[in-house]
């Protein structure tokens, strides 16, 4: 059985680490802060969500925010 590292393509390893970093980035910043902290007070909000999950989440509505 060959090690897992040689059967993953080099691009998905490097895009992994990339996400990796850029996420643990993300959820350092202040806006990323902020915001977790305003989804605390809505009722809708589950912070529960793994990093990853709100990470994306943020993305996602910073995203369509900035697209008005």
């Amino acid at each position: 059985m060959a090690p897992l590292s040689s059967s993953i393509p080099a691009a998905t390893t490097d895009d992994a680490v990339i996400w990796h970093n850029l996420k643990e980035a993300i959820a350092a910043s202040s806006g990323f802060q902020q915001w977790k902290q305003e989804q605390n007070g809505s009722s809708n909000a589950d912070m529960s969500d793994s990093v990853d999950h709100l990470v994306r989440r943020y993305l996602r509505e910073t995203l369509e925010t900035l697209a008005y």
